[in-house]
Parts: structure tokens; C-alpha cells; sequence
């Protein structure tokens, strides 16, 4: 009896895990596409808000997705931005291209409709290494990427960049 509830209980647990590997793919597929959008960036946690508008190209398969794009403030700085995130299970790692100091490494797990990831930057940005970012499905067509960093004059948390994307 026993052999007969641990195969059962190994064949529910395998259900589950294939389950939930097609609910990641299911959510990654849906970032696919070509996307467009306005937004806020901050250098630092000090500098001035700067409106951007970006446009960004999503490549997505059952375990990955992948984001590349360029933003424009104040019509002469443009930078390029990606992102490169694997998947096993709802558990992601990747690295982000973006800041000034270099690529950042990316770690954190999917909660509902958002990717929360935990940011290592390459040298140190606002006293230390360490953001949050946030990749959420935002309705049927739209994406909004939230970084969070902490202000070490203060240590309060301050959005230092919030794109809301629309699919084009």
C-alpha cells in the first residue's frame, strides 16, 4: 500500500510540475511582439524625473524572454535597454543592459501577473549594488517595467524608472 500512495503521490507531484511549466509558458508567450510606450527615469535616486519614450522588440519561447529596446529623453539621449531572463518553473535568472555601469545580473520567481526580480549591478549605484526590478503584464496588450532602488541619504525606496509599453 505504501509503494502504491508514493507512486501516486510522485505521479501528482509530476502533474503539477508539467502544469505549472505550461502556465510559465503560456505567461512568457504573451510578451511576444513589438511594443511602444512613455515613461519616467531617474539617473540617480537624487536627479530629476526625465520623461522617456521607448520602443521595445519581445522574443519570447517556453522559458525565456527576451527584451530589446531604446528610450529617448529630452529628443538627444537615447540608450539602448535589454533584458534576457530564463526560466525553470516560476524561478528566473538573467541580466539586464541598461545602466551606465554595465550588465547587472537578474534573480527572482514570478508572483501573478509579474516577473520580480532582484538586480546585482555591476559597480555600485546609489551607495550600493542592489534594485528591484519588475516585469508585469499589465491587461491583455501591455507590460510595465518598474525599477526600484532604496535612497541611501534617507532610505526610502524611489522609483528611479516606470515604462508603461502598449502592444504596436
Amino acid at each position: 500500500m505504501k509503494s502504491f500512495l508514493r507512486f501516486a503521490l510522485a505521479g501528482c507531484l509530476a502533474a503539477a510540475a508539467g502544469a505549472a511549466h505550461a502556465d510559465e509558458a503560456e505567461f512568457l508567450r504573451s510578451f511576444e511582439g513589438k511594443f511602444a510606450g512613455k515613461g519616467t527615469v531617474k539617473v540617480t535616486t537624487e536627479a530629476p524625473t526625465m520623461n522617456v519614450s521607448c520602443r521595445f522588440n519581445s522574443d519570447a519561447t517556453s522559458s525565456s524572454l527576451s527584451l530589446d529596446g531604446t528610450c529617448r529623453g529630452l529628443v538627444v539621449v537615447t540608450r539602448a535597454i535589454s533584458a534576457d531572463l530564463k526560466s525553470s518553473g516560476t524561478k528566473y535568472t538573467g541580466t539586464y543592459v541598461g545602466s551606465r555601469t554595465g550588465p547587472a545580473q537578474l534573480s527572482g520567481k514570478r508572483s501573478g501577473n509579474a516577473i520580480n526580480l532582484g538586480i546585482r549591478w555591476a559597480r555600485e549605484v546609489n551607495g550600493d549594488r542592489t534594485a528591484q526590478m519588475t516585469v508585469e503584464k499589465n491587461g491583455e496588450d501591455g507590460m510595465r517595467l518598474t525599477v526600484i532602488d532604496v535612497d541611501p541619504k534617507t532610505g526610502e525606496r524611489v522609483v528611479t524608472s516606470r515604462i508603461d509599453l502598449r502592444r504596436t
